[in-house]
């Protein structure tokens, strides 16, 4: 049989640049080898080509000005025009392969030739077809009209990817068509799933065939993009997996008339669906747009491929753009999936910017990417759908006619296919918002474009504020039947899922309104099976999941303000919101429709959208809630305190008790000098101490006084006291001529200083103080806040010392840096940090979880508190590729990616606060830390006031801590995603807080009631201890003061260390 030319692309692959170098050895690249001279190789002596001075200094070609020029343009540097290079040789096919794939072709094609004939049967009859081979069609109804035999197929043609130059790695598809004869065929076969049940017929007897071949490994159907109504047959080689060959029943050209597939035109009659007797006629029959397109799809290949090949050849770039375009829409999960945004319809688009000249024939592959995902960023195709037909025949619908029918729209060359028919709008808004994400970070020269953009998975898991799960599929029978969806069924072929999305999606845009800015839906898998089973019932396949991207000023608002009572629009609130909508009086005296969700705590209240996803699925859709799984923030829970809150309100009572302290402190007088700063310094103040102070109110009846200080002591038999957190306030004290420049003398003038503060604050506010050398203890609202006073030279007078000969040497050390930290870079970093906070509600969360994470896997002494928030806010400024964080669970995910990917070896971490640092600061900071890389510390981080020491990293983590925690946030990344995606998993989602305790030599147990801080375990325990304090009320001021900053669990691992190092040098 003649083997014709290669037709359309129909379908392309799934890749992952991050794994693409993982195809077989087969297809590693073959290493040159030198030919061999007749003397032996050893005695060959290579010596350096020597050019002439006039080759030396000989000015640049016309070619290579060019390619200095295309570099400076449009890359942000050379390094990115090799990236994007590389990156296209790693998907690229080895010739190696392409001969395998052409050899089995071959193969595949004699054998299709020699399918035998069998005699003519109805359709419905399959008693010939062995009990070892299925029809790849779920037969619903079960019965439809029409005769069918097997034959040899007219012709075999390579169609797809493969034939058109653009197939790329790891998953290699390459898709054989196969031409049903037209005598199979019946002109009237586009009624009632005629032609799909034929077509999955030839397919079940081409497998019955094959499977007695030796040539042919094991066998399985697939589904076309998920399209139930396109089964196609999955060929192996039987030595090697490493492609599959895609076979495609399609009808003879020009078959079909494409007029009978009008997007408002029926071919699947109501009362053959129902089994009902139905009186209407065909004109008043309801449309069926997917099912036409489903059909038509199958008869345009041919003229696709010539239509694409002779764009092609215009445009040599055309393979390597859309390479990364394929590359850019796998890393987004958008590249396979039912109604996905396939690499057919990418070259579509390309096609299409070409065609219409937005693009140029002599673009380079990294503008064809750019030029594509501008254009997708601007043009809305939900809106005003675009058309590749320049002159469409007077039958081909408008693109008015297309929208009636379709949420998406572009039209093939043909004008009479709708080439995004399956997508629906949430989809392409999904794949427009991430091409504006791109856009924006494109051009930032302060920006990794190309690992952003080509190199980082975006799961919808790590991408999402929230997300949540309809886990039993089958309950949406009931959503069809609640909501009239018949048409849709119809339409649909009784895909019941694909019936009610769209509806499921509208009812949820509608009730989040303004609360999200984007609502994602997963695109459900393509399913495979033996050619030995059934085809899988619709609720077999997995969960659907759907992504929030919240708003975080709106989304947790508890208050649904609706439309005044007179209101026209009033009855349609009422309708969408059901009981939960009542009448309220509002302080400006309007009267409205209103709905109030249940919310006290700033957790509770994010989960407001939850509350009102789980109601409008109730109310209209008939999907209890016990149905849904909800994971946005299934992670909250290991940061609750005692309240059943995340700590957001704890650390406001701590930031307000601080502010009144501070104008207190303004406001005193009587001080030898005045003060010229109040600054907090502590992770509360910055909303990121995993657990806040929390205001104690004492049980004096605990305690005993101490004789000396009067300090309250637990009596003699009971449990530690309750753990009293110091908050951390600096005083700057103004500078005057009467400061001493001996160090010693300074600190008696702080001493002297702090001495005053406690007795001026006793005297005016009747606050207990306990005064120290060091600083100065007040005891306010059941907190406890440590004042040190500070003196803006002290660590220049640190610095200085007299040498012998009586000069005077100002020489850094430990202990100025240290004071320099403890006095102005811990304030300015707390008080940038709460800016941060105030800007982003829940960046105090992700700190938390973050350092909660860290301390349960015992980093928190490689890691510091500073360290992490600085970690933490780096995903908030520089969040590319993805926006920044609005929910703490998908923060702490993306902590642990950073923490496991990121290169510390090569790369300094910049974080730039304040948005302080411009294009050239980055430059300057890459550009020393690769100076200097050896001496600086391993994990190094950048901030606008610390460029080139990395402050908070310098004394930890040790090579081999970080190397430690890279693996371990690596491996808990994996399990936590699977624990939050898959409901099906044992362990809850505390496993990534549970340390692995085999691999240690000893374990010591301590005794519980020496443990003050044991009710903030990860598991909670079995039994707790009264530590010396009573319900909270009222606290009035003045009392003993508890027991400070006393955690005897923390002063025995400091003796431990200090006993094994003495011992040891461990």
């Amino acid at each position: 049989m003649k083997k014709k030319q290669p037709v359309a692309e129909d379908e392309e692959e799934k890749m992952s640049p991050l794994h693409a170098s993982q195809e077989e050895e087969s297809d590693a690249p073959v290493k040159a080898k030198r030919s061999k001279p007749d003397s032996d190789e050893k005695d060959v002596v290579y010596h350096p080509v020597k050019l002439s001075r006039s080759d030396l200094y000989r000015p640049p070609t016309a070619e290579e000005l060019n390619q200095l020029k295309e570099a400076e343009s449009l890359f942000h540097c050379s390094l990115l025009k090799m990236q994007m290079e590389e990156l296209l040789k790693e998907v690229a096919l080895s010739e190696h392969r392409k001969l395998q794939i052409d050899t089995f072709i071959q193969t595949v094609t004699k054998l299709l030739q020699t399918v035998p004939d069998s005699p003519e049967v109805e359709v419905n009859d399959l008693s010939w077809l062995s009990d070892a081979v299925k029809i790849p069609f779920l037969l619903l109804p079960k019965t439809t009209k029409g005769k069918f035999h097997m034959t040899p197929p007219a012709s075999v043609d390579l169609i797809g990817s493969y034939p058109l130059g653009t197939c790329t790695k790891p998953r290699i598809m390459v898709d054989l068509a196969v031409t049903i004869p037209s005598d199979v065929l019946h002109p009237k076969d586009v009624l009632n799933q005629r032609y799909p049940r034929k077509r999955a017929l030839y397919l079940a007897g081409l497998a019955q065939y094959l499977t007695s071949c030796n040539d042919i490994g094991p066998m399985r159907y697939s589904c076309l993009h998920g399209n139930r109504l396109r089964p196609v047959l999955l060929l192996t080689p039987p030595d090697s997996s490493s492609f599959t060959v895609r076979l495609h029943a399609c009808p003879p050209p020009g078959f079909f008339k494409p007029n009978r597939f009008h997007p408002q035109r029926n071919n699947i009659r109501t009362e053959w669906y129902t089994g009902l007797q139905n009186f209407q006629s065909e004109s008043s029959e309801p449309p069926t747009p997917h099912y036409n397109s489903s059909v038509l799809g199958d008869l345009l290949p041919r003229a696709h491929l010539q239509f694409l090949s002779a764009i092609r050849s215009q445009c040599s770039a055309f393979p390597e753009g859309m390479a990364l375009l394929k590359v850019w829409l796998r890393q987004r999960e958008l590249d396979q999936g039912t109604g996905c945004f396939s690499g057919f319809l990418a070259s579509m688009l390309l096609a299409y910017l070409l065609t219409t000249h937005r693009i140029s024939n002599t673009m380079t592959a990294y503008q064809l990417l750019r030029n594509s995902l501008n254009f997708l960023a601007s043009t809305d195709l939900t809106v005003n759908g675009i058309t590749l037909a320049k002159d469409p025949d007077s039958t081909a619908p408008s693109l008015a006619e297309f929208h009636s029918g379709f949420q998406v729209v572009f039209v093939d060359p043909s004008g009479h296919l709708n080439l995004c028919a399956d997508m629906t709008a949430c989809t392409y808004k999904h794949v427009q918002h991430e091409a504006s994400v791109s856009m924006q970070f494109w051009d930032d020269p302060t920006v990794d474009g190309f690992h952003s953009l080509l190199m980082t998975p975006k799961p919808m898991i790590r991408t999402s504020d929230h997300v949540f799960q309809l886990c039993e599929l089958v309950k949406l029978q009931s959503t069809c039947k609640k909501a009239n969806l018949l048409n849709e069924l119809m339409d649909q072929s009784g895909n019941y899922v694909d019936a009610a999305l769209p509806f499921i999606l509208s009812l949820l845009q509608q009730g989040l309104g303004q609360r999200i800015s984007l609502l994602t839906h997963s695109l459900s898998p393509v399913p495979e099976w033996s050619v030995e089973s059934e085809a899988p019932k619709h609720k077999a396949q997995p969960p659907l999941s759907f992504g929030l991207l919240l708003r975080p000023e709106l989304a947790s608002s508890v208050l649904e303000r609706g439309p005044p009572a007179d209101s026209p629009k009033a009855a349609e609130f009422r309708q969408l919101w059901g009981s939960r909508s009542e009448l309220r009086r509002f302080q400006d005296g309007a009267i409205t429709e209103a709905v109030l969700w249940d919310g006290e705590s700033m957790c509770q209240k994010r989960l407001v959208p939850k509350q009102i996803i789980a109601h409008l699925l109730q109310l209209h859709a008939d999907v209890p809630e016990s149905c849904m799984r909800y994971m946005g923030a299934m992670v909250d829970d290991v940061i609750k305190t005692g309240n059943e809150t995340t700590g957001e309100e704890e650390s406001l009572l701590v930031v307000q008790a601080y502010d009144d302290l501070s104008r207190k402190l303004w406001q005193l007088e009587g001080l030898p000098l005045s003060i010229t700063a109040v600054q907090g310094s502590h992770p509360a103040l910055r909303y990121t101490q995993v657990f806040p102070p929390q205001p104690l109110k004492l049980d004096y009846s605990f305690f005993e006084r101490e004789k000396v200080s009067r300090s309250l002591l637990p009596k003699e038999g009971k449990p530690c006291p309750a753990y009293v957190t110091p908050v951390t306030v600096i005083c700057h004290m103004e500078g005057s001529g009467k400061w001493p420049h001996d160090r010693l003398a300074i600190r008696h003038i702080r001493a002297a200083f702090q001495i005053s503060l406690g007795e001026l604050l006793n005297k005016h506010h009747d606050y207990t103080c306990r005064p120290c050398a060091s600083h100065l203890d007040v005891w306010k609202d059941g907190l406890l806040f440590r004042i040190q006073v500070a003196y803006h030279r002290e660590p220049q007078v640190l610095r200085e010392s007299m040498n012998e000969a009586g000069l005077l040497i100002v020489r850094d050390n430990e202990e100025a840096q240290a004071l320099e930290t403890i006095t102005i870079h811990k304030p300015l970093l707390t008080s940038t940090l709460h800016g941060l906070q105030q800007e982003h509600p829940c960046f105090g969360a992700v700190c938390r979880l973050a350092k909660r994470w860290l301390g349960a896997q015992f980093f928190s002494e490689d890691v510091t508190e500073d360290t992490a928030d600085l970690l933490v806010a780096s995903l908030f400024l520089q969040p590319a590729p993805f926006t920044p964080p609005g929910s703490p669970q998908v923060g702490f995910l993306r902590f642990l990616h950073l923490l496991s990917s990121f290169d510390w070896r090569n790369s300094p971490l910049v974080v730039n606060l304040n948005n302080q640092l411009t294009a050239t600061d980055y430059t300057e900071i890459k550009n020393d830390f690769m100076a200097s890389r050896e001496s600086l510390p391993v994990m190094f981080i950048a901030t606008p006031k610390d460029k080139k020491m990395s402050l908070w990293t310098k004394r930890a983590p040790s090579v081999q801590m970080l190397q430690r925690v890279v693996i371990v946030a690596a491996e808990s990344l994996k399990v936590l995603e699977r624990q939050l995606m898959d409901g099906s998993q044992i362990q809850d989602v505390r496993v990534v807080m549970r340390p692995p305790l085999e691999d240690y030599d000893v374990l010591i147990h301590l005794d519980p009631k020496q443990v003050p801080l044991l009710s903030q375990a990860v598991d909670a325990p079995s039994i707790n201890f009264s530590r010396g304090t009573r319900a909270i009320g009222k606290i009035l001021p003045g009392g003993a003061l508890p027991v400070i900053d006393y955690n005897p669990v923390t002063l025995y691992l400091t003796e431990l260390r200090v006993s094994l190092t003495c011992t040891y040098g461990a």
